[in-house]
C-alpha cells in the first residue's frame, strides 16, 4: 500500500534519505544578507511591510531578526512567550490500550525523550515573531526503523509562499525561481501559527511591533544626542586682554579636552567655568516616558499583558490575577497550535513509515497546567472531611506535588492530646493499630471500664452514622457535580434550606435526654 501524506501526495523515499534545503554559496539560498534596520526610516519600513505582503519576504524577515537583536525588551518578551510553551510537559496520548497502539506510543515516547526534540520545539516557536518557521527532518534508518536523528532549522528566507494564494509554503529553488518548489512530504516541519486572521506572512508579531520598534529607535537616538549635549555642564574658557593667538589656541584645546581628560594646565591669567544648563520642557523625561510607553505596548502585543514586565500600580495582586488569565489563554492557544503541527507533520510520518498508514494516530500533547487554589482546597477539606466526605490521599498528594511516603519514613502527625485530669489518656486515632495501647506503654495497669458517658457516646455514633450519612449524601453529590469551589458554595447555599435535618435533631434530642437520665441515675446510686 502506497504511503501518502495528509494532502494525498505520495512519499518519495529517496527524498527522505537526503538533505534538501541546504545552504548555497551563490544560489537562491544564501546565508548572507545585508542589514535592513541600519538607517531605516518610517517610509522605508512601510516599503518593507508592503513588499512582504506582496510576496517578497526577504527584507521583512531580516528586519524581524534584527529587531530581536537590537531591542532587549522585545527580545525578552518574545523569549518569554516562546518559553511559556517550550517549557511545558510533553506527553503522548495513545489511541487505545491494544498492543499495536502501545508500540506506537512507545516509539513516540522515545522521540519525545530526545534532546533534539526539545530544541526543535524552541525553533518552531520562532514562527511567533516571523510568521512561520521550518525544520528539515533528518531521518535515521540505521536500526531498521525510521526515526529522526536531527531537526535542522532552516533560514526562513529560503522559503516563500505561492504567488496565487500566498498560503502554501514553498522552498526556494533554481528549478522554479518564481514560485519555488512544494515542500517534500514527510521531510519538513512547517509551523504557521494563526495569531491573526489573514495571510500567514502578515500574522507574525514582528509586523505588529515594527512601527513601535522604529519609533523607539528614533527616541533612543534622540535621547543619546540629548544626553551628549546636555548631560555635561557647558564649558566656557575665558582669557585676558593680553592673551595672544597661542594662548587662545591652548585655551581652546583645554576646553575641548577637559570633557574626556577631566584635567587641564592653563596660565594663571586664564580660567574655565562650568555652567549648568537650565532644564526646560521636561528634558530627558520626555524620551524616557516615550520609551516606557512603547515598551508597554510591545508587552501587550506579545504577552497580552504588562504586569510581568512592568511594576504596575494600584491593587497589584488583583491586576496580576486578571493578567495571568489572559496570558494563560495565549499560552494555551500557542501550545494547541504547535501540538497540531507536530501531530500532522511529525507523528503521522513516523507511524506511517514504521507501521504503515493507520485510521487513527496517537497524539503528542503540550500540557498547560491549570492553576488551583490550594489554600481554598485545604479550607474546604477541613470543613467537609469531618462531615463524612471521603477523599483519596493520593489525589491530594498529587495536587500538592507530594510523593508517596516510604514505609520507614517519619510522618507528620497532629500534636499529642493533653491527658485527662483523671490521669487517663484518650485513644490516639492516628496511632498504629498494631502498637500496644497508650496505657500499656505508660503503666502496667488494666484499662478502666467504660463509663456511662462512654457508652452513651458510642451509642450516639452507632445510631448517628446512618442519619449523618443521609444528610451528607446530597452534599457529596453537589460537590461531585461542581467545577469549582465557588460553584459548590452557591449550590450549598441554595440547598441549605431544603436539607432535611429533622432526623438528626430528633436523634440529638434523644441522646441528650438519655444522657441526662443516666446522670441522674448515677447520682441516686452515689456513683
Amino acid at each position: 500500500m502506497a504511503i501518502v501524506d495528509q494532502f494525498g501526495r505520495p512519499i518519495v523515499i529517496a527524498d527522505l534519505k537526503r538533505e534538501i534545503a541546504t545552504p548555497q554559496v551563490t544560489g537562491v539560498r544564501q546565508v548572507w544578507q545585508s542589514s535592513i534596520a541600519l538607517g531605516l526610516t518610517p517610509a522605508g519600513l512601510a516599503n518593507v511591510l508592503r513588499s512582504a505582503a506582496e510576496g517578497d519576504h526577504d527584507s521583512y524577515l531580516t528586519l524581524a531578526e534584527e529587531m530581536e537583536e537590537r531591542d532587549p525588551h522585545y527580545a525578552a518578551v518574545l523569549a518569554n512567550r516562546k518559553q511559556a510553551v517550550s517549557g511545558l510537559q510533553v506527553t503522548v496520548e495513545a489511541v487505545d490500550e491494544s498492543a499495536p497502539a502501545m508500540r506506537h506510543t512507545e516509539l513516540l515516547e522515545a522521540l519525545v525523550a530526545m534532546p533534539a526534540f526539545e530544541a526543535m520545539l524552541e525553533e518552531q516557536l520562532d514562527a511567533l515573531g516571523k510568521g512561520y518557521s521550518v525544520n528539515e527532518i533528518i531521518w535515521d534508518t540505521s536500526e531498521r526503523q525510521w526515526m529522526p536523528k536531527a531537526f535542522e532549522h532552516r533560514d526562513p528566507r529560503w522559503f516563500q509562499f505561492d504567488r496565487a494564494s500566498q498560503r502554501e509554503l514553498h522552498l526556494r529553488d533554481a528549478a522554479n525561481l518564481t514560485d519555488g518548489v512544494p515542500l517534500a512530504p514527510y521531510k519538513f516541519l512547517a509551523h504557521l501559527p494563526r495569531i491573526k486572521t489573514g495571510l500567514p506572512i502578515r500574522g507574525g508579531l514582528a509586523r505588529v511591533v515594527a512601527f513601535a520598534w522604529i519609533c523607539k529607535a528614533y527616541a533612543l537616538k534622540d535621547w543619546v544626542a540629548f544626553a551628549e549635549v546636555f548631560g555635561m555642564p557647558l564649558r566656557i574658557g575665558r582669557y585676558g586682554a593680553t592673551a595672544n593667538d597661542d594662548d587662545i589656541r591652548v585655551l581652546k584645546m583645554a576646553v575641548a579636552n577637559i570633557g574626556t581628560d577631566a584635567a587641564a594646565v592653563l596660565p594663571e591669567s586664564m580660567k574655565i567655568e562650568f555652567q549648568e544648563v537650565s532644564k526646560t520642557g521636561g528634558g530627558a523625561d520626555v524620551f524616557e516616558r516615550l520609551c516606557a510607553y512603547i515598551d508597554r505596548q510591545i508587552s501587550k502585543a506579545v504577552l497580552g499583558q504588562t504586569m510581568t514586565t512592568e511594576s504596575g500600580g494600584g491593587s497589584g495582586l488583583a491586576q496580576a490575577k486578571v493578567h495571568n488569565e489572559v496570558r494563560q489563554d495565549i499560552q494555551k492557544k500557542d501550545a494547541k497550535q504547535l501540538a497540531a503541527t507536530i501531530n500532522a507533520m511529525l507523528v503521522r510520518p513516523i507511524i506511517d513509515l514504521n507501521f504503515g498508514p493507520q485510521k487513527t494516530y496517537p497524539r503528542i500533547c503540550l500540557n498547560v497546567p491549570e492553576p488551583e487554589d490550594l489554600a481554598g482546597l485545604v479550607t474546604a477539606l477541613k470543613e467537609l472531611v469531618p462531615l463524612g466526605l471521603r477523599v483519596e490521599q493520593s489525589v491530594i498528594r498529587d495536587k500538592f506535588g507530594l510523593p508517596e511516603p516510604a514505609d520507614d519514613a517519619e510522618l507528620l502527625s497532629a500534636p499529642a492530646r493533653r491527658e485527662r485530669a483523671s490521669g487517663s489518656e484518650p485513644p490516639d486515632d492516628d496511632a498504629d493499630p498494631a502498637a500496644p495501647p497508650a496505657k500499656a506503654r505508660n503503666a502496667a495497669t488494666k484499662p478502666a471500664p467504660p463509663t456511662t458517658s462512654d457508652e452513651q457516646a458510642s451509642r450516639m455514633v452507632r445510631e448517628g452514622d446512618p442519619v449523618v450519612g443521609a444528610l451528607v449524601a446530597p452534599i457529596e453529590q453537589m460537590l461531585a457535580a461542581s467545577n469549582s469551589f465557588e460553584e459548590f458554595r452557591e449550590k450549598l447555599l441554595d440547598a441549605y434550606t431544603d436539607l432535611d435535618d429533622k432526623a438528626l435533631a430528633e436523634l440529638l434530642t434523644q441522646g441528650l435526654t438519655a444522657a441526662h437520665l443516666a446522670g441522674r441515675y448515677e447520682l441516686l446510686l452515689g456513683v
